[in-house]
């Protein structure tokens, strides 16, 4: 009986063990990932700033459209090279893939500097990061299973990228303002679902070791996407052109 006894204590004080190292990462992970996500903007925002500050940098991407549509293809392939190849790749080089992405993103972007004005982008980034702290505290604390939403979510991002590009030889101004207010209900929806599914995977992490910060990385991607197209749309909607 004192051999079992033992072996009970042991057992529990793994269990006890084990559940005070997930809720010492859990937290720090969950810090990870709006670190990276900020840092991300932070260099998307300041490279758009400085490229549409640059005219010969801007020129060149502006006359050459194989330089325009070569960025595009690289953001492209940099977020599916990364999502696919993430668990071959260590921690430091998919964060400088990442950030690699943030930079080829703020050139991408440099052009909102042109079609609105400054006051407009700038009031727009707030409302923006407004709506999406909502969402995200709303993923993060809520208790209903958000799951669902993905498939009905993944499907309506596919519909308005189709719009999209059927729009870009119609050129249609109605169709144009109702895939904007459809992405901003889009993304609003996938902060809060990304949020959770987030949330919970990082709470299964036994420890915040080279695999979790990959979750976590991954996780500040998402967002990251998540954030910049929710501002794109709603600049769409209340930017003022310039």
């Amino acid at each position: 009986m004192d051999l079992e006894r033992f072996q009970q204590q042991v057992v529990n004080g793994q269990v006890e063990r084990s559940r005070w190292e997930t809720g010492v990462a859990f937290p720090a992970l969950m810090r990870k990932v709006y670190v990276w996500m900020t840092l991300a903007l932070v260099i998307t925002g300041f490279t758009a700033w400085g490229v549409a500050h640059s005219p010969g940098i801007l020129s060149m991407i502006v006359n050459n459209q194989l330089i325009f549509w070569g960025l595009c293809i690289a953001e492209l392939a940099l977020v599916w090279g990364v999502s696919a190849a993430i668990n071959r790749l260590s921690l430091a080089t998919a964060t400088l893939l990442f950030i690699l992405y943030s930079v080829i993103n703020g050139v991408t972007l440099s052009f909102i500097f042109l079609a609105f004005t400054q006051e407009s982008i700038t009031s727009v980034f707030f409302i923006t990061a407004a709506t999406f702290g909502a969402m995200a505290a709303y993923g993060y604390f809520t208790k209903s299973d958000l799951s669902s939403w993905g498939k009905i979510l993944f499907m309506a991002l596919i519909g308005i990228i189709i719009a999209t590009i059927v729009n870009i030889f119609l050129n249609s101004s109605m169709l144009n303002m109702i895939v904007s207010y459809a992405g901003v209900l889009i993304f609003v929806g996938l902060t809060a679902y990304d949020t959770q599914k987030i949330k919970e995977r990082l709470s299964m992490a036994d420890s915040a070791d080279e695999t979790a910060q990959k979750i976590a990385l991954m996780g500040a991607l998402s967002l990251y996407l998540d954030f910049i197209n929710l501002f794109i749309y709603l600049l769409r909607i209340f930017g003022s052109r310039d």
